[in-house]
């Protein structure tokens, strides 16, 4: 059975009556994925939040930063595992398809990251972030430590904390309002 057919449980505006620069956000999102993702349209119910979620967002996520683009995603994927957020699985596992071009490392990402055959690195730092998600209370400078013990710097861990948080926040509010990801998101890179 497929997935309902709705972005979330509460309304969405008509793109075509938002302000003028979240259209043209939406325009450029049609030409460069060729739709626009649910979580965007699901914000736009709050235009100020949609663009305060779009800066925050383009800032951890594409913004300078010792972790690349497909770390970002694999912490994205890691703690909406832990959390169970559908819709931060469907689009983040498909990111990291795309940008690791492993059709199966997503899908073990959100089953079991630990299965996954990853570098000290990147199994330290979603390490980090699994904790930050699922025992936050429990995080301290032991997990600092095996963090520089593989080479990230202050600035690394800081953005390793950023992104696991902003992840944390997102999965609860695309759970609170029933978000679903857009099913285009079920076929790319595959």
């Amino acid at each position: 059975m497929p997935q309902p057919d709705h972005i979330m449980a509460l309304p969405v505006p008509d793109a075509a009556t938002l302000d003028e620069d979240l259209r043209a956000l939406f325009d450029k999102c049609t030409d460069k994925l060729g739709f626009v993702p649910n979580v965007l349209q699901a914000y736009s119910l709050r235009q100020k939040k949609l663009r305060t979620f779009a800066q925050l967002y383009n800032e951890l996520m594409l913004g300078e930063s010792g972790l690349s683009k497909l770390e970002r995603e694999m912490i994205a994927v890691v703690v909406s595992s832990a959390n169970h957020c559908y819709y931060c699985l469907v689009a983040h596992g498909q990111a990291v398809r795309k940008l690791s071009g492993d059709p199966e490392l997503g899908e073990m990402l959100a089953a079991n990251y630990r299965v996954a055959p990853l570098p000290p690195r990147q199994r330290a730092m979603l390490d980090f972030a699994w904790a930050m998600t699922k025992e936050p209370w429990s995080v301290g400078e032991e997990n600092r430590a095996a963090l520089r013990a593989v080479g990230f710097t202050a600035e690394e861990i800081f953005d390793i904390a950023d992104t696991a948080a902003f992840y944390n926040m997102s999965n609860r509010m695309a759970t609170a309002v029933d978000m679903l990801p857009n099913r285009e998101y079920h076929k790319m890179d595959r």
